[in-house]
């Protein structure tokens, strides 16, 4: 595009808040946010830098949406950043994306809660607060009906399924409404959705006093939680993020520093006077020219943008020198956090702490990730790692654990558990495991993103499970294990025995360690729940049943124990332990 007819786009914008996209055919070269769409997409006729002027030269078209606020652009800039990965733009390498309310472009639409959207879809947000989507969402589906099945449960129905039952849906499907009724229904769910709040509140509240008439308290309370929700939802700015409660007892402090093309940024977590987390994350720097090293304002303004957009924040933010986005330090403001750059005292120690952090996260000989890959002779980075394990008891209760760690740090929100069936067969085990969440990922189902690595809790074994499960459904991720006893690294070439010390060995030992401790935990809570023949041994209730199996592991060794063994079960007494030994 050149100058002239930048400006003539600019001209046709109106002076609100949005957000812009440069494009070169389907691909998006950057992505922007304003204040006021003209005047911004003007200011690209006369760009200051060379990297902007060749981004401009280069584009072909421009794409523009309007937002209601200012908040509103700035998430929406940060999850099409995250779609996108624009090339010009500083891109945050996490795997978090905001979530959106789609309306399917079905004859009979649907309602969901994406962090994906269908492109025929009509989408609504990007919102911050998933728990509060979720009940806005249901209480529209309780009061409209709308449906929320997938395609394939909808199909092919002879009778309506529970959600009708429980009042969630009008039951399309089998014809329990009409299309003009279902139509009118779904129309009163997208008029809310598109800032109407009184089409979903007024029902709410009328139902909320007719509960209180009706002395139904409980339910009135809830109720009346649902439409504070409710009134909310489109409240303040819509989307924006709150900071309800921040004090300057919650600070972060960041610290950046800047290697070629890639950035990390250190953050530091203080609560009341005490440092209660750390973490570092990696950023990809805009093409073309990179970030030039005395701009480490320009990566921590991207930063903030995009890691506090969905998430809580702080009551202050200290930082090693200014934001390089005055909309986004505006956004800070508007929010009550307060953003310091301290030159001395407690405060520029911690900022000289967050900095050290991020210098060491350039340092390829302290990247896990960038380390691993290289010891697995992979092509990029490991950055993304799932780890796999299974648990059971002699083929009862048998659970498989599916975790994830972004950069090293646990993700726990992406965790997956499953109950598998009963086969007393590791491998089988593994493979079924490992076939489900591939399964999952091929048709699309899971909203998570591929891994760059699948780390399985075993040795050789388990590794060709998993590897079966991969070739059976076409999932093209590399896999590994790491054995116990000698902490081994098993690939499908080969096996590696790295030094004790080696920092890529500590990482895939924290994944195969959570896995562990995850799939544990999980069939623990599954085997206490499960009928045995210990229900039938007079003196023994649920509680010492429980402890009998968490001791022993299974009803066949609580069997093959001796009686002064099982005497040293918290509550087992003589009596009890020699009817355990008569009974089994």
């Amino acid at each position: 595009m050149d100058p002239s007819e930048v400006r003539a786009r600019a001209n046709d914008l109106p002076p609100e808040p949005g957000v812009y996209r440069f494009l070169d055919g389907d691909t998006t070269l950057y992505v922007g946010k304003a204040v006021d769409l003209r005047d911004r997409v003007r200011s690209y006729a006369d760009p200051r830098s060379e990297r902007i002027r060749r981004m401009v030269e280069r584009a072909g078209d421009l794409d523009v949406a309007v937002t209601d606020t200012e908040t509103q652009a700035l998430l929406l800039e940060a999850n099409l950043i995250k779609r996108h990965q624009p090339r010009y733009n500083v891109r945050l390498k996490d795997d978090k994306s905001y979530p959106l309310v789609q309306l399917t472009a079905h004859d009979v639409p649907r309602i969901e809660v994406t962090r994906d959207p269908a492109d025929d879809a009509t989408v609504f947000g990007p919102y911050t607060d998933k728990g509060r989507v979720e009940t806005v969402v249901k209480a529209l589906r309780e009061t409209y009906g709308v449906r929320g099945c997938s395609d394939h449960k909808y199909r092919n129905r002879d009778r309506p399924c529970l959600d009708y039952e429980v009042g969630l849906c009008t039951a399309p499907c089998t014809g329990e409404i009409g299309g003009e009724a279902y139509r009118e229904d779904t129309e009163s769910v997208r008029r809310f959705l598109a800032g109407e709040t009184g089409v979903l509140a007024d029902p709410l509240r009328r139902e909320m006093e007719a509960a209180a008439q009706a002395e139904e308290f409980e339910r009135a309370a809830n109720l009346r939680d649902r439409l504070a929700a409710v009134e909310a939802f489109h409240g303040g700015g819509g989307e924006a993020v709150a900071a309800e409660g921040s004090d300057e007892r919650a600070v972060d402090v960041l610290g950046a520093a800047i290697e070629g093309e890639t950035a990390t940024v250190a953050r530091l977590h203080a609560a009341e006077g005490q440092l209660v987390e750390r973490d570092r994350h990696g950023l990809t720097a805009p093409g073309g020219d990179g970030v030039p090293a005395d701009r480490i304002g320009q990566v921590l303004a991207a930063f903030v943008a995009q890691y506090y957009a969905e998430r809580e924040l702080p009551g202050a933010l200290l930082l090693p020198e200014p934001l390089a986005d005055d909309e986004v330090e505006a956004w800070l403001r508007a929010e009550g956090v307060a953003v310091r750059v301290p030159g001395a005292g407690r405060e520029a120690k911690l900022v000289d702490l967050a900095l050290k952090n991020a210098r060491r996260g350039t340092d390829p000989r302290q990247d896990e990730g960038a380390a691993l890959a290289e010891a697995l002779g992979l092509d990029a980075a490991v950055e993304r790692i799932e780890g796999f394990d299974v648990s059971h008891a002699q083929g009862q209760a048998v659970v498989g654990s599916n975790v994830t760690f972004v950069d090293g740090t646990p993700e726990k929100s992406d965790y997956r558990r499953k109950k598998l069936a009963e086969v007393n067969d590791d491998y089988e085990n593994m493979r079924g495991l490992v076939r489900w969440r591939a399964e999952r990922a091929v048709a699309d189902r899971d909203d998570r993103p591929d891994p760059d690595l699948l780390l399985i809790d075993g040795g050789e074994g388990q590794l060709g499970a998993a590897q079966d499960a991969l070739a059976e459904t076409g999932w093209d991720v590399p896999a590994v294990a790491l054995a116990k006893e000698e902490e081994l690294v098993v690939t499908p070439t080969g096996t590696h025995d790295w030094p004790a010390d080696a920092p890529h060995l500590h990482l895939c030992q924290r994944v195969r360690d959570e896995a562990h401790r995850f799939a544990v935990q999980y069939h623990q809570s599954v085997r206490d729940d499960v009928s045995t023949a210990l229900d039938e041994v007079p003196g023994v209730g649920p509680e010492t049943r429980r402890r009998l199996l968490r001791r022993f592991g299974s009803v066949e060794n609580v069997r093959a124990a001796t009686v002064s063994d099982l005497q040293a079960v918290e509550g087992v007494g003589e009596a009890t332990a020699e009817t355990i030994t008569d009974r089994l």
